[in-house]
């Protein structure tokens, strides 16, 4: 079935790149599928490693992420061995998250699969416009630091 013209709509900047984004994501999370990982839990093994030793709250806060989904995260990560959740030095009534070495061999292996997608992702344009388009995004999605 093919999609209903819808010229007016299919034109403006903010339905492209909701397009382009589900397009990205869906390339990333089938990578990061290869390596056993969900889109979620690459973003958390990715901040406990920028973070690290990070108080449960702080890790939340720091990747926008409901307490409860962090929870049920940071439990599949611990079982799977990839994560420990020890009292923090700094407030032993929290808990602080780090990396075991397993959860870094996966994140080094999870950040070249999510790279490689982004390759494939952005494929149509050449280096200068890939360069040109990243910062054009990081203008319009409010992230500039």
């Amino acid at each position: 079935m093919s999609e209903a013209p819808l010229p007016a709509i299919r034109s403006l900047p903010s339905w492209l790149l909701g397009r382009a984004a589900a397009r990205g994501r869906a390339l990333v999370a089938e990578a990061l599928a290869a390596e056993g990982m969900k889109m979620w839990h690459h973003v958390v093994l990715s901040a406990v490693r920028d973070l690290a030793p990070v108080a449960q709250a702080d890790l939340g806060r720091s990747v926008r992420l409901d307490p409860k989904d962090l929870v049920g995260i940071l439990n599949d990560l611990q079982s799977a061995g990839l994560v420990v959740r020890e009292p923090d030095p700094k407030d032993r009534r929290k808990n602080a998250v780090s990396l075991t070495d397993e959860g870094a061999r996966l994140l080094k292996r999870c950040e070249k699969a999510a790279r490689e997608a982004n390759d494939t992702f952005l494929a149509p344009l050449s280096s200068a416009e890939r360069e040109r388009f990243t910062d054009l995004l990081i203008r319009i999605s409010g992230t500039q630091s």
